[in-house]
């Protein structure tokens, strides 16, 4: 089967690389003439059999508006979109409504695995017409892990469901890796563990705490001991911030979420106003000490 796909990063490059070993034949365009198969979105499309399937790996809003507005204007009737990036699931239903103006199908698709889905394969969350979805199905059981279909797919739903069902996955992932990383501080913190490295090893084994990601923090304190020289900021990429929204538009209570996504916003802060004002009114009230910095 061929497939189109736009946008050539770490996860598009080696998603084409896992299609091609799998048979499938790949066409790709990005905006690096170096990795890019085709000049354009034109010759990409050119290059490509109808009725024609493309998968986008563009960044979320305005590029991959940008792409699917071109991409009207290019494809037939007949043709399929996968939106397979982090876009915002409220995005979809216009995207797939722009496209069907045009006879074009579309499907989102949640993909995790990051930089190791090459060789592991990607967990896919598919949202769409069930049609689609069955048409686009040789390329998904080449993307996904091997095994059981349903144990590394899933067709969520409709459209927007294969976006939803990522954001959720990911406002998880934040979770659980703040609930990771505060175990590592409250182990280092302390004189009656010494190896705290060896705890988490020890942990990668038959307890209920295991994981892919205990794996690699594992993996991250063998390669920096004690985490020494890596910077404390941490960044997020959206979906933690849709998926407070959307817990807030449901009244579904998401305190462990919330917790992680704000102290990621924490860890950007040089010095913390809202500390600040409260090591101030810990003096105010109680006459505890209030350390006082050095002005510049």
């Amino acid at each position: 089967m061929q497939l189109g796909i736009i946008g050539l990063g770490r996860m598009g490059h080696n998603m084409g690389e896992r299609l091609t070993l799998a048979g499938h034949t790949v066409v790709g365009y990005d905006q690096n003439p170096r990795v890019s198969d085709t000049v354009d979105l034109a010759d990409l499309v050119a290059a490509l059999e109808a009725p024609r399937m493309v998968w986008l790996m563009v960044p979320a809003g305005a590029p991959t508006q940008a792409t699917i507005q071109q991409l009207t204007t290019l494809l037939d009737p007949g043709d399929l979109v996968i939106d397979g990036g982090n876009s915002d699931f409220h995005d979809d239903a216009t995207n797939a409504a722009i496209l069907a103006e045009q006879g074009i199908g579309y499907l989102d698709c949640g993909v995790s695995g990051g930089i190791w889905g090459k060789s592991n394969g990607y967990g896919l969350m598919v949202g769409g017409s069930p049609a689609d979805v069955e048409r686009a199905m040789p390329i998904f059981d080449a993307i996904r892990p091997a095994g059981p279909r349903e144990e590394g797919f899933v067709h969520a739903g409709g459209i927007g469901a294969g976006h939803y069902a990522k954001m959720v996955h990911n406002a998880i992932e934040y979770g659980l890796m703040q609930a990771y990383a505060e175990g590592w501080e409250l182990l280092s913190a302390t004189d009656v563990v010494t190896d705290p490295e060896g705890c988490f090893k020890a942990w990668t084994r038959g307890t209920v705490v295991r994981s892919w990601l205990l794996d690699l923090l594992v993996k991250a304190l063998d390669e920096s001991p004690g985490l020494d020289g890596i910077d404390a900021r941490t960044t997020d990429s959206g979906e933690g911030r849709w998926a407070l929204q959307e817990a807030i538009s449901n009244s579904v209570p998401t305190p462990v979420l919330a917790t992680a996504l704000f102290a990621r916003f924490a860890s950007r802060q040089p010095n913390s106003p809202t500390m600040q004002m409260v090591s101030a009114l810990r003096g105010q009230f109680g006459g505890h000490n209030v350390v006082k910095t050095s002005s510049v």
